[in-house]
This record gives C-alpha cells, structure tokens and sequence, in this order.
C-alpha cells in the first residue's frame, strides 16, 4: 500500500510540473505577442515602416530579406557556440541545447532590464550543481562581445567624426560630447580587456578573501578558463559582429538606403555602441531606442529616416523578436524542479 501511495504521489508530482510546463510557454508566448504588439503601435510612423516590411517580403529585393532571416540562426549559433566552449569548465553542454538556451534566454531576456534574465533563460539548460557557475561563464561571453563591440564602435566614431563637421548644427557641444564618449569608450575597453584576459588569476587571487569564498563556485571556476578559450571566443565574437554588419548591408537596400560598405560599417558600429553603453529596461522596449539612435547616426549619410526606422524595426523582428517568441515555447522542454 505504502509503495502504490508513493507511485501515486510521484505521478500527481509529475504531472504537475508538466502541467506548469506545457501553460508557462504558451503563456509567456502570448504574452510576448501582446507586448511586442503594443511596442511596434507605439512607434512613429509605424505603419508606414510595417508596410513597407510587408511589400519587401514579396518584393523584388525579397531574396535579400530572405537572406538575412537566413542568417539569423547562424547569428544565434555563432552564441551558441561560444557559450559552448565557455561551460567546458563545468562539464560542458551538447551544441543543441546550447542553442535552445541561448533562444531562451532571449526570452527572458524581453522582461529583464539591460537583458539580465538571459542569464537565468541559459543556466536552465546546466546540470544541477553547476548553474552557480555558469551564470560567471555567461557573463565571460558578454564581456567578450562588449570588447568586440567597443573596439569596433571606436572605430566608428573616428570614421563619421570629420562628417560631423559638415552637418549645420555641428557646435562645441556636440564636439566637446563626441570627444567624452571616446575617451569614456577607450576607458571602458582597457578595463574590461585587461580583466578579460586575466581572468584566471584575478580569480586565484579573489579567492584568497573569506568573504569571496562564500560565493567559490562564481569565482573559482574562472581559474580553469586559459588564453586560448579566451581567445576562441573572441573570434567568435568577432565572426558574430560580422553577421550582424551583412545582415544591415543587406536589408538597407531594401528599404531605400543606399550606402557604400564603409558607410554600413561605420555607421552601424556606432549605434551598437550606442545600443550597448545606453541602459535599456527591456530589449523589446529598445526599438525606439534602436530607432532613435540609427536615425541619429545614418542620417548623416541619408536623408530617409522612414527607410533607416524600418529597416532597423525588420532587424529588431528577425534578430530578437523571432528567436523570443521561439524561446518561449522551448520552455515547455524545461524540467524546473529536480525529480526526488
């Protein structure tokens, strides 16, 4: 009798936690749709940019559109990839699920400010005892993109700087604001470039302190991480920042902007600066922000502020908005609780 009561009780028990699974996704799912919808209503101009999404579909410069929905999960397996090579200290993790996680934690991502649930979305996927752990691999991965974005972004700025002299409301404002931001990006980068690459032993050496020691697992796993993976994972970073630079060459023609590849190029890397200094509450209400900054930015070069709102608002549906709503239904896959 003892032994029926127990199967039964593990039944009610498993059959609540799927339970919770299969209405979380669709949940969060719908949830998403609604918020996103209430986003794009409450852009300028949004329908115009809408239709205009709508007739590139099925208009003649629609292969290139296509193209970069293509690349979308090259994108987000590039991420994968790299967080694949950063949980090796921890047992490591199968490309597949890293490549759920990285979907889910987009997910999470769109209710977090500045993308902090992200974390949360991916260490799901890590075996019990080590999500502790992964949370400090994945913010290894963050700082990696940072740097690439940073470096990249400073670049940029030093392109479009003598263009800023031709536009009619340059003045000592804007110039003495330019010059701050690139000295405060050439501070940021050596920071964080000096703590990425020496990781392990400002962990070894972090680890000496008692009241570090509570939180051993965040830190001590560091100390395993060598050069090489470091080194990996920036290139990947770097292969990623690329993706993203063909996918904006790719759809600005669509939209009626014609620009040359080093226009593209240092344009875009400036508002991914933008994008990355600039807090965000979530990434779902950064399509203004997005918005904002890309008209900032490439109207130097082009007069079509529809055109650049809505081929910023294709990019934000197939880079975050896709891969968000998909996440939300991988969540049904997810064991939350530990089986006793």
């Amino acid at each position: 009798m003892n032994k029926n009561i127990k199967i039964i009780g593990n039944f009610k028990q498993n059959n609540g936690r799927l339970t919770l699974s299969y209405v979380l996704g669709p949940l969060i799912f719908l949830l998403l749709a609604w918020f996103i919808g209430w986003q794009i209503v409450h852009q300028p101009d949004w329908r115009t940019s809408l239709d205009q999404v709508m007739h590139a579909i099925t208009g003649p410069g629609q292969w290139r559109l296509w193209l970069v929905i293509g690349l979308m999960p090259v994108n987000w397996g590039i991420e994968a990839r790299k967080w694949q090579l950063a949980l090796r200290p921890v047992g490591g993790i199968s490309f597949a699920n890293a490549f759920r996680a990285v979907f889910t934690g987009t997910t999470m991502a769109s209710f977090t400010p500045n993308r902090m649930g992200e974390y949360l979305g991916r260490i799901l996927y890590v075996k019990e005892g080590h999500r502790i752990a992964a949370i400090s691999l994945t913010m290894v991965c963050s700082i990696s993109q940072l740097l690439i974005t940073l470096v990249i972004g400073a670049a940029g700025l030093y392109y479009i700087h003598p263009f800023l002299h031709g536009q009619t409301h340059h003045s000592p404002t804007l110039e003495w604001g330019f010059t701050m931001l690139a000295v405060s990006v050439g501070v940021l980068f050596a920071g964080l470039a000096f703590l990425y690459f020496r990781l392990p032993r400002i962990a070894c050496h972090l680890s000496r302190f008692s009241w570090i020691r509570k939180i051993g697992a965040f830190i001590k796993v560091l100390e395993n991480f060598d050069t090489n993976i470091l080194l990996r994972i920036l290139f990947l970073s770097f292969a990623r920042y690329i993706v993203f630079m063909i996918q904006y060459s790719l759809v600005f023609p669509v939209f009626g902007i014609f620009l040359n590849f080093s226009q593209v190029w240092g344009g875009m890397s400036v508002v991914f600066l933008a994008m990355a200094v600039i807090p965000t509450f979530t990434f779902l209400t950064e399509l203004g922000l997005r918005w904002g900054a890309s008209i900032q930015v490439l109207e130097i070069f082009s007069a079509n502020t529809v055109g650049i709102f809505a081929a910023s608002f294709a990019i934000w549906l197939i880079n975050l908005v896709i891969p968000a709503l998909l996440g939300s239904l991988l969540i049904v896959s997810i064991k939350f609780f530990k089986s006793r």
